[in-house]
């Protein structure tokens, strides 16, 4: 009789994934999911999902969802918590709708120091709508907005979510992650389930970015854009953790 060593996690719905070959989101995704069954949350939480690649997120997380306007996430998630501050709440934003049309949202909630859980995912490009430049696109990346790259005198610089808001007093723990390896999926897990924890002990604002692929918008195969965060996106966005325990490190 053969073991079995590895199953999907309740903290999924049996349903296929409508994301493209090699996108991080799938990742991420199955992360939550399995810190949460593990956790024992599945029946106490309240995630928010909101438009942009992960606008079906309520279709593939097997708890309460709530989908949130543009860039509104963060105020759907302090509305969330709340009122029901004995719930986990997560939001999960892509970096259009977080550091965009949302920026305001992110910046004040974090201001707050909303107890919630905010999990960014970083690709540096609009994925959804077609392949234009977002907040956090490299330089000279090109995008469909800016096709012959990303010229700071014209566009400005990447903005870097983490650095920006560590510098703020409420938050309480902000980490940038890539789970582009299996040590970088275990890293990434254990983060997610660290932030989970200091939701649940009442610690206040946590955000973990989560620098992820966009092998359809980037003109790469899944293997070419892995490597791709490794080798050049890390250079702008580098790793590490910028608030725990409330101070800024």
């Amino acid at each position: 009789m053969m073991k079995q060593v590895f199953k999907r996690t309740e903290g999924l719905k049996d349903k296929e994934f409508h994301y493209c070959g090699g996108c991080l989101h799938s990742v991420v995704h199955r992360l939550i999911g399995e810190v949460l069954e593990e956790m024992g949350l599945l029946d106490c939480t309240i995630g928010i999902c909101p438009v942009g690649c992960a606008v079906f997120m309520y279709d593939y997380i097997n708890t309460d969802m709530i989908e949130a306007s543009h860039g509104r996430t963060p105020a759907v998630a302090t509305a969330a918590k709340r009122c029901n501050p004995d719930k986990l709440v997560f939001a999960y934003q892509g970096d259009g709708d977080l550091a965009s049309i949302g920026m305001a949202e992110i910046v004040h909630a974090a201001a707050r120091g909303e107890n919630a859980t905010f999990i960014f995912i970083n690709n540096g490009i609009y994925g959804m709508t077609g392949g234009q430049m977002a907040p956090t696109t490299l330089v000279g990346q090109k995008a469909t907005t800016c096709q012959f790259g990303r010229d700071p005198k014209v566009h400005g610089m990447p903005m870097k979510m983490a650095e920006m808001l560590s510098v703020l007093d409420k938050p309480y723990y902000i980490e940038r992650l890539a789970p582009t390896s299996p040590a970088g999926v275990n890293k990434t897990k254990a983060a997610i389930k660290k932030a989970f924890q200091y939701q649940l002990d009442g610690k206040g604002f946590q955000l973990l970015e989560i620098l992820c692929t966009c092998p359809t918008q980037w003109g790469m195969t899944p293997v070419q854009a892995l490597n791709h965060v490794d080798e050049v996106v890390k250079q702008t966005y580098p790793l590490g953790v910028f608030k725990d325990g409330g101070e800024k490190l």
